[in-house]
């Protein structure tokens, strides 16, 4: 079997077609993941805490986004924090 006969017009176009669709589900969800919605909340001193974003929750310190290295996208705030 050669090579054009296996990658005619319409095997081509399937294989874009499915390129195209499982990159259209699984890109846009990469980031979903690293980022976790806080609603606003009061604290016990009877203060409020705005809605934000954060990372998400793991048992690493090296991703947060104030450790030293890292960005908030959101608001272009470096990390501080040495993990060391």
């Amino acid at each position: 079997m050669t090579i054009k006969k296996f990658i005619s017009k319409s095997n081509l176009k399937k294989i874009i077609a499915f390129i195209l669709f499982s990159n259209s589900f699984i890109f846009p969800n990469m980031k979903a993941f690293a980022d976790v919605y806080v609603n606003g909340y009061y604290r016990s001193n009877g203060t409020y805490v705005d809605p934000h974003y954060r990372s998400d929750p793991n048992y690493t310190a090296s991703d947060n986004w104030s450790s030293w290295g890292n960005t908030n996208p959101y608001t272009g705030q470096k990390g501080y924090k040495s993990n060391w």
